[in-house]
């Protein structure tokens, strides 16, 4: 696979505000139009507000959900979102600043596996099931091969042709980690849908089935 950086503007269009400056004046959830949109996917706000989801009313336009992207020091790299709807051609995320970060929940890369995601809620479903991860929303963290470096990595993106693209890449990527494939249970695309398909019960019996198989 050919990875493509995805090239995000370091700045809010029309605003010029820095990631840094939005995120300080995004709010909390509780109360939001992001609430509802969180909890309608299964995700109790809980989780969410540990994981660093907050919401921006105007996100470049439109209201959305929104995360810090961090590197492995902890510092803000970029802010990314995630509308709270969209129509016709309208894009499902904008994403602002220089890159090179990645979202964490919970553990992140300190956990053992580490679990690599493709998006937010992806990510924020695992947590609903008791596992960490890392979310990459298509963007590249330089640093990451050298913090998985000898540990177990699970490529746990999704279950269509765009996920088994990013699994090559990282397979690749990952130089001396110990990496396997970890898909979404059945016939779900991603880990949201699974969660609220089949609820998270079957998804974290799921999860820890397959990790019994993979390190034993």
């Amino acid at each position: 696979m050919k990875y493509e950086r995805r090239a995000d503007p370091l700045i809010m269009p029309v605003t010029g505000e820095a990631a840094q400056d939005r995120l300080e004046r995004s709010l909390p959830l509780a109360g939001t139009p992001a609430q509802l949109y969180v909890e309608k996917r299964c995700i109790p706000i809980d989780i969410a507000h540990e994981a660093g989801v907050r919401f921006d009313p105007d996100w470049n336009g439109r209201p959305a959900v929104i995360v810090p992207m961090m590197n492995q020091e902890g510092a803000l790299c970029s802010v990314h979102g995630r509308y709270l709807s969209q129509t016709g051609r309208q894009d499902k995320m904008f994403t602002i600043g220089p890159g090179g970060g990645i979202l964490s929940v919970r553990d992140g890369y300190y956990a053992e596996p580490i679990i690599l995601v493709e998006g937010l809620f992806d990510a924020l479903s695992l947590a609903v099931c008791g596992y960490s991860s890392l979310a990459t929303v298509g963007r590249l963290a330089p640093w990451l091969p050298e913090v998985c470096k000898e540990k177990l990595v699970l490529l746990a993106f999704d279950a269509n042709k765009p996920g088994e693209a990013e699994v090559g890449f990282y397979r690749k990527f990952l130089t001396g980690a110990k990496v396997h494939r970890l898909s979404p249970p059945g016939h779900t695309k991603d880990w949201n849908s699974a969660l609220m398909k089949r609820g998270p019960l079957t998804v974290a019996n799921w999860l820890a089935y397959n990790l019994r198989c993979i390190t034993h």
